[in-house]
């Protein structure tokens, strides 16, 4: 890995032989984008989790972000997400190589998060304005909620098998559930983003704040409260949790118990580990049912 040090946070693409060949041709990766898109390259970015990120200037000294992902199922069309959200409450796409994922972007500054910068309130009422500019019509690529939803519904319970049962069957049930009878009766379909918690959020001076790393599907607006609702960004307890889901609802006018059920259901799903359960999803999921 000459040249490029690889954070601690990626360590764990080296899992699969898959995730070994990416990180082995990193190193030859980065010197492909410099040279192609002429940028000046710092060290990496510490907390990045499923992407290499560098902070990078252009010839004319324009700030900007290198962006190296390591794709799959959720990430693959973050650059399609860019395109249609066109810098309007997020990061704006520079260039993208189809062929790699690799991404030239807006460099967010000073690019504190959400979620460090404001309180927890203010940080409601961010993401209450920032939300429905996000809610855009678009298409395929991009891939649509239901489909998702029919994958988590086709491997929980032997996810949940495989991983020792780390929680009662209860949230499992009411997962399958939720997702069963939700995905067929959808409102409009919008762009949303599957992972927009108050640290995907910066700090930004072409607008007061940015949204970074899409996980797009197409959805109803419901769906797309879960990531906020969860997230312990904003306080990590019953009542934090269940004042987040009563204020966007109400704020944004949609279906309370829609956005709700959605939030037990993709939460259980990304709680699921190899090894057992993420406590903090289970915690959610609990709180939430009671709810």
């Amino acid at each position: 890995m000459t040249g490029v040090v690889v954070p601690p946070s990626l360590a764990w693409i080296g899992g699969t032989a898959e995730g070994r060949d990416w990180l082995e041709r990193l190193p030859g990766a980065v010197a492909a984008c410099a040279a192609r898109w002429s940028l000046e390259l710092g060290p990496p970015f510490a907390d990045a989790f499923e992407s290499l990120v560098l902070p990078g200037v252009r010839p004319d000294g324009t700030a900007v972000v290198l962006k190296l992902p390591f794709l799959g199922r959720e990430n693959e069309h973050e650059a399609e997400a860019l395109r249609v959200w066109a810098g309007d409450g997020a990061v704006a796409l520079f260039d993208v190589d189809p062929a790699t994922g690799a991404m030239v972007l807006e460099r967010a500054v000073p690019g504190v998060s959400l979620s460090h910068a404001v309180d927890a309130e203010t940080a409601l009422d961010v993401l209450i304005e920032l939300l429905p500019r996000l809610w855009r019509p678009a298409g395929p690529p991009i891939g649509r909620l239901a489909d998702e939803a029919g994958w988590w519904s086709s491997r929980l319970v032997h996810r949940w098998v495989a991983a020792g049962q780390p929680f009662e069957r209860e949230l499992i049930d009411e997962s399958l559930a939720a997702l069963d009878e939700l995905s067929g009766t959808q409102g409009e379909l919008v762009l949303v983003h599957q992972d927009l918690h108050a640290g995907n959020v910066l700090e930004a001076t072409r607008q007061p704040w940015l949204v970074i790393d899409p996980k797009p599907l197409l959805g109803e607006r419901e769906f797309s409260l879960a990531p906020i609702v969860r997230g312990p960004e904003l306080g990590h307890g019953q009542e934090a949790v269940v004042h987040r889901l009563d204020t966007l609802s109400a704020a944004l006018d949609i279906d309370r118990e829609r956005a709700r059920r959605w939030t037990i259901a993709q939460t259980v799903d990304w709680g699921i580990t190899e090894h057992g359960a993420i406590q903090s999803h289970v915690d959610v999921a609990r709180w939430l049912i009671e709810a």
